[in-house]
């Protein structure tokens, strides 16, 4: 079994140990030995989900709507990935504008990107919003919005200089949300100290002349509801190294090796053997359920979706001779034999394993309440096999 499951399995077992899910290890003993393997084991658990702490909890506060939209498309109900396809990169973040000013300008505070991840795209959504009746109103069908990203400005020019990244035509008469590709803005603000992080929006006729602002305009400050704010959504890639088996639905790693018929078993390594609880019969190999509640272990504050999810792992025997129904690798098969014949002392039975893991994805608030979803490898045991 690869460490990995093998460590989140242990850790998951001392961490749901327990019936308060307001106090988490309530019933642990007082004693200093258990009071470090808890410590360890939550320290360990946050590692496996990439956090040196559990984020703060703020209270309630409702998610964006574009962000639990984009969790339900790539996830099943259990937080499963769906298709690894759907999602560009393993961590999408959205962050809301700090200005919260009546102007088309918006500010981000990015310092929860770590220096380490790779934007991959940068998203502006604004919510346009229908427009108000001027005498002009029906001399304008479309106008062209422009997106620009305020530079630092020298000393010696006091003009705010500033650089075009997206513009487009957009129709008067719509409403609802926009979006704009703004990459090489974030990008230039993660590698720049001091950057001011800040966007400016252009509205102007087909004629190339400043617009009416009650021609098109954008839900921004204090006036509009919060989940209408504008918002700045990146897509990026963390940089963890999936250590995804190679198997596949298609077999390609289960063994090729010619199969015995089927015969009971003369001797077996107690370690492989898992004993029904009617007349001792040893179950064969297989997936068994293991639910990781986030509620006992005591996340629910910080955790949006999924509240929980299956793990699975995997239990039971893998006897001479193994059949392909044990999903058997060619290596199992021959130490199969090899211990069967007893040709090599101190030779066990194969183990029965998880040989095919899936991702989840969690959708959390982090310390600066900012959204994010995340997507993380090797999560759940998809099949077990003798290996």
């Amino acid at each position: 079994m690869r460490p990995f499951l093998i460590s989140l399995c242990a850790l998951l077992c001392v961490a749901t140990a327990r019936p308060s899910p307001r106090h988490p290890f309530n019933d642990f003993p007082a004693d200093a030995e258990s009071e470090e393997v808890r410590s360890a084991a939550i320290k360990r658990l946050l590692e496996v989900f990439g956090m040196e702490d559990p984020p703060a909890v703020h209270g309630h506060k409702q998610p964006p709507q574009y962000m639990l939209d984009l969790y339900n498309t790539v996830a099943d109900v259990d937080g499963v990935t769906r298709d690894p396809s759907l999602l560009e990169g393993n961590t999408v973040r959205s962050f809301y504008d700090r200005l919260r000013s009546e102007q088309v300008e918006f500010r981000f505070n990015l310092s929860s990107v770590a220096k380490t991840e790779k934007i991959l795209t940068a998203e502006l959504h604004l919510f346009k919003l229908r427009p108000q009746a001027t005498p002009t109103f029906n001399r304008h069908h479309f106008c062209q919005v422009s997106i620009y990203q305020l530079m630092e400005s020298s000393r010696s020019n006091s003009t705010q200089e500033k650089k075009l990244l997206s513009a487009r035509l957009l129709p008067v008469h719509s409403s609802g949300w926009e979006v704009f590709t703004i990459t090489p803005a974030v990008r230039s603000w993660m590698t720049e100290e001091g950057s001011n992080l800040r966007l400016h929006v252009v509205v102007q006729t087909l004629g190339g002349s400043q617009a009416d602002l009650k021609l098109i305009r954008f839900a921004s400050g204090r006036h509009h509801h919060p989940s209408k704010q504008p918002m700045l959504v990146l897509f990026t890639d963390d940089g963890r190294q999936s250590a995804t088996l190679e198997s596949s639905d298609s077999g390609e790693s289960t063994s090729t090796l010619p199969q015995f018929p089927m015969s009971s078993p003369s001797s077996r390594s107690a370690r492989s053997v898992d004993y029904g609880e009617d007349h001792g019969v040893p179950k064969p190999c297989q997936r068994l359920p293991l639910y990781v509640d986030f509620e006992e272990i005591g996340w629910s504050g910080w955790i949006v979706s999924p509240r929980g999810y299956n793990a699975y792992h995997c239990k039971g025997s893998c006897p001479f001779p193994l059949g392909q129904n044990m999903r058997p690798t060619n290596h199992a098969t021959v130490q199969s034999i090899i211990n069967a014949l007893k040709l090599v002392r101190g030779i066990e039975t194969p183990c029965c394993v998880p040989d095919k893991l899936h991702s989840i994805n969690l959708l959390y608030f982090d310390d600066d309440e900012n959204v994010v979803l995340k997507q993380y490898n090797d999560m759940v045991a998809g099949s077990c096999g003798c290996h």
